[in-house]
């Protein structure tokens, strides 16, 4: 199954941030999130930019100067580490920043920027085949080489609820970009896969922006939604709605029923 690990990657850029504070003598405590990232938790000033620049996988071999990581779609990267690579392990049970999301969602990205356990620095030599790690850096699709800036070894429980997350997505939650309305009925891009999904409204849908009630009305293509509900003879029924704004804002929060931060 593939799987597309933006929620994870924003939560390796946010250690790889604590890191920094850490080695800038500012501990590991993490402010509050920029304006208008609301949805992204408590990141510790994490740029947008970093999100995509990642690799998460499983550990097959390791080497001195070199990872060899096969991620859930099956592809086998080789992760070049230096120096300068910084090496760290997600504690158990972190708690994400900010409670939940907007509309009662969990914040975006598995929430290891907040007021839980800080991450741990570790030796490289501390990771081992069969490990699921999240690898920044320079990433080249073409070779399956990723030049490591740091490597996360991930919770494994966090791993295993992430992938049940992905597994429901279309059955019940969906988040994308809004591409087209038509009535009641709403077609948006997949965040997991970049995918056309569709869902309907009805009097039992609930719709906010923010934190602000809103209708149907007051959605536009374009915007970035986060959606609730189930699929009922074949039509994915929308419970809830959260408009997230277009897609110059925040990516939209995870379900509610997303792994505990």
């Amino acid at each position: 199954m593939k799987i597309r690990w933006w929620m994870v990657l924003a939560a390796a850029a946010a250690l790889t941030a604590a890191a920094g504070a850490q080695d800038s003598g500012q501990g590991p405590g993490y402010g509050p999130p920029p304006e208008g990232r609301g949805g992204m938790g408590r990141a510790g000033g994490m740029e947008m930019g970093m999100m995509g620049r990642g690799l998460m996988g499983t550990v097959t071999a390791t080497a001195a100067d070199h990872l060899s990581i096969k991620t859930d779609a099956g592809d086998v990267y080789v992760a070049h580490l230096s120096a300068d690579t910084r090496f760290m392990k997600q504690a158990a049970g972190m708690r994400g920043g900010g409670g939940t999301g907007e509309g009662g969602g969990a914040p975006m990205g598995g929430g290891p920027g907040g007021r839980g356990n800080p991450p741990q620095t570790i030796k490289a030599a501390e990771i081992k085949v069969g490990d699921v790690v999240n690898i920044m850096g320079d990433k080249d699709a073409t070779a399956k080489t990723v030049s490591a800036t740091a490597v996360v070894v991930m919770d494994p429980e966090r791993v295993k609820m992430m992938r049940e997350m992905a597994a429901n997505f279309g059955k019940t939650w969906l988040a994308g970009k809004v591409t087209a309305i038509d009535g009641t009925k709403i077609t948006l891009t997949g965040i997991e896969d970049n995918a056309p999904h569709s869902f309907a409204a009805d009097e039992n849908t609930s719709f906010r922006k923010r934190r602000e009630p809103i209708t149907l009305a007051d959605i536009q293509v374009g915007d970035s939604l986060r959606v609730e509900g189930a699929v009922k003879d074949g039509v994915f029924l929308a419970t809830s709605v959260n408009d997230m704004g277009t897609m110059g804002g925040p990516p939209p929060n995870l379900p509610r029923n997303a792994p505990p931060q």
